[in-house]
């Protein structure tokens, strides 16, 4: 038995989980696969810097951002951490990037937020400090913070395509 011969119990599963109802699909796949939690995450671009804060709950400078609730799409969580955060009021555009951990069973979407003004940014909620910085000049970048900045860096690279081996 393989993934390319299936047994027989496997084979009528399969069958089985073909005619059922999305809801009921979804719930068994959500008990028989791992789960991951997720992430909204903002790189907010003015003059060549991004924006990072200093959060209660973290060490070290982070990006803007925070969990998907449930029944909330990505591109709104951004918006309100943003908000939450900064006291700033943004559009998410579309993903820029994702990360995906699979050691901890965590995504990241990264939404790319650019500036033709500095805002005034006004710390709140669990931000403590907000800065400027460039990409690689982040002091002390949490290890969340470490994972997004290299997605971001291999986003503006051409991405490589697969091959049929």
């Amino acid at each position: 038995m393989s993934a390319s011969n299936p047994g027989l119990l496997r084979r009528a599963g399969l069958r089985v989980f073909r005619w059922l109802p999305a809801r009921p699909s979804y719930a068994i796949i959500r008990i028989a696969a791992p789960t991951f939690s997720m992430g909204a995450v903002a790189l907010i671009e003015y003059d060549g810097r991004i924006l990072a804060l200093r959060q209660t709950h973290r060490r070290g400078w982070s990006l803007p951002g925070g969990l998907v609730d449930r029944g909330e799409l990505p591109a709104q969580t951004v918006v309100r951490e943003v908000a939450e955060e900064t006291g700033l009021q943004v559009t998410s555009g579309d993903i820029f990037a994702s990360v995906v951990d699979p050691e901890v069973r965590h995504v990241d979407i990264i939404y790319r937020v650019q500036c033709d003004t500095e805002p005034a940014v006004h710390v709140a909620s669990e931000a403590r400090a907000a800065a400027w910085f460039a990409v690689d000049e982040l002091p002390e970048p949490d290890m969340p913070t470490r994972r997004i900045l290299a997605a971001i860096r291999a986003a503006h690279v051409v991405p490589e395509p697969g091959r049929v081996l």
